[in-house]
């Protein structure tokens, strides 16, 4: 018995540093499995695919409910700290830099990389046509790897049986 090829697709919609990693990290598995992988970028997620932002991507400590100061090696009792630190100038820039030294760290590549890998891999990338009409974004503004830039009813034919997941 014949088996269908698995697909699994992405919506990244955000393009905080923390959140453009979990669909590299799980995308570039899902090809090691073998597995289809379709990534569609709207709203903050294009900055993760717009040339001029996507090596500047931030972790900013305000308003970062989940931020654990374990990440920085102090007590996971100090509530409230990322919140107080991120008042003071320079502290997103500060975050970002550990964020990025953290997953060097573990092996893990630049978010442009990632990305690049992903596309020689096989993984299909597509930008959100009303988030690039909202941002004033051309296709020239995206990076080399973006297929398209598609309608969430294009995107949603494109995947149809795809396992979907959003980020």
């Amino acid at each position: 018995m014949e088996s269908e090829q698995r697909k699994i697709a992405f919506i990244c919609s955000k393009g905080d540093l923390d959140m453009a990693y979990p669909a590299l990290i799980m995308g570039w598995a899902a090809l090691g499995e073998g597995i289809d992988v379709t990534v569609f970028f709207t709203f903050w997620g294009m900055d993760m695919i717009t040339k001029d932002r996507q090596k500047h991507l931030e972790l900013a400590p305000v308003a970062n409910t989940s931020m654990k100061m374990r990440l920085m090696g102090l007590p996971t009792g100090t509530l409230g700290i990322p919140n107080l630190l991120g008042i003071i100038p320079g502290m997103t820039a500060f975050t970002s830099w550990f964020m990025k030294k953290k997953m060097a760290a573990v092996g893990a590549p630049p978010v442009d990389e990632y990305m690049e890998m992903m596309s020689d891999g096989g993984a299909k990338f597509y930008a959100c046509k009303m988030s690039v009409d909202m941002f004033d974004l051309k296709k020239e503004d995206l990076i080399d790897s973006v297929e398209d830039i598609v309608t969430v009813t294009q995107f949603l034919e494109m995947t149809e049986d795809s396992q979907i997941i959003f980020i």
